[in-house]
């Protein structure tokens, strides 16, 4: 039986601006927002703070678990108002550093932490529709997404995109140390076993290279509401 809960998938490399877009879309529509990234990115900054390795599948998988199913609220992840909460400390800020981005890019190959994800990611979707951004929302999360979007960036204009966000926020860093990084995430994300960074069947490829996030969010707009 067909869910009657529209999703709309937008995957795509890091930087691409799939979650500006997402947030924009989601408003837009009235629906909630899935940034699935975060989550990876959370699980990444608790286990750079707790010493868990990098490539420790069970052991990030109960990070995971702490953190989604946790009795104890000073160790339940929220989403509230735009913002991260573990408990009551605020990690909307860090967990967007640079070093959390490289573990989660890292830790996401794991398949027992994908699996241990899963299922929080596909209970986010609720009345009146989601918008869930990502990896692998069309391919694995959202197989059945009414719309999906792969949306893409030539690899320099995306580092130039996070080093201005960067400097905005008063992060060090290089133009061209962010370069080397996005093209080694990309090659992680497109060559990893589970779940790898691949457009989904049926994807609507979006380059926005030489497009503004208003005229992306349009077209995403239009295509769903083209049906």
């Amino acid at each position: 039986m067909m869910n009657p809960i529209p999703v709309i998938a937008i995957d795509g490399p890091t930087a691409s601006g799939k979650g500006t877009v997402a947030q924009r879309v989601a408003q837009e529509l009235g629906f909630a927002c899935l940034d699935s990234g975060a989550l990876y990115r959370v699980v990444g900054l608790l286990a750079l703070e707790q010493g868990v390795g990098l490539d420790d599948g069970p052991a990030l998988a109960a990070v995971a678990d702490a953190i989604t199913t946790a009795e104890d609220p000073a160790m339940r992840l929220r989403f509230a108002d735009g913002r991260i909460l573990l408990g009551t400390r605020d990690i909307t800020e860090a967990i967007r550093r640079e070093e959390v981005g490289r573990a989660a890019s890292r830790i996401a190959t794991a398949g027992e932490l994908r699996a241990a994800l899963l299922a929080l990611q596909r209970a986010q979707r609720r009345p009146p529709g989601l918008v869930a951004d990502g990896r692998d929302m069309g391919t694995v999360v959202f197989p059945d997404a009414c719309l999906k979007v792969f949306l893409i960036a030539d690899v320099r204009v995306r580092a130039e995109r996070r080093y201005k966000q960067l400097i905005e926020k008063g992060y060090p860093g290089t133009l061209e140390s962010l370069l080397r990084d996005l093209e080694e995430r990309d090659a992680r994300d497109r060559t990893r076993d589970r779940a790898p960074l691949v457009a989904a069947d049926g994807a609507k490829i979006l380059d926005s290279t030489a497009m503004t996030i208003d005229a992306v969010v349009a077209q995403v707009l239009g295509w769903y509401r083209a049906g």
